[in-house]
């Protein structure tokens, strides 16, 4: 009797330390999101719209996609930008050489949707 005693209450000892509240939230983690390739675009997409509407405010940002050549690629990006009260958008194009990242142009074009 006095082993099965110990034994009940060597479970409980245990069972108990695995269900607390505590060890769930220990066991909770934070999943961090691997930075996008075309992140380093989008920095420079917003520096380049800052620099050409320095008092407008950058509002909202979207990454359109990348157009992959042989030799060079084109991110696109879309802001949203917001000056006095007129807001309107600018498609940023990026072009780029493939193997040394060495930016060829930077184009604008405004559009009020």
């Amino acid at each position: 009797m006095k082993k099965l005693l110990i034994g009940l209450a060597l479970s409980f000892v245990f069972c108990s330390e695995i269900i607390t509240p505590r060890n769930l939230l220990n066991t909770v983690h934070a999943q961090r999101k691997p930075i996008p390739p075309y992140a380093k675009w989008g920095v420079l997409a917003m520096k380049k719209t800052k620099e050409k509407y320095p008092n407008a405010q950058i509002i909202d940002y979207l990454h359109i996609g990348r157009i992959s050549g042989p030799t060079n690629s084109t991110e696109k990006f879309k802001l949203w930008l917001k000056h006095n009260r007129k807001e309107f958008g600018v498609f940023i194009d990026i072009e780029f050489n493939n193997k040394t990242e060495q930016v060829i142009k930077v184009t604008f074009k405004e559009t009020p949707k």
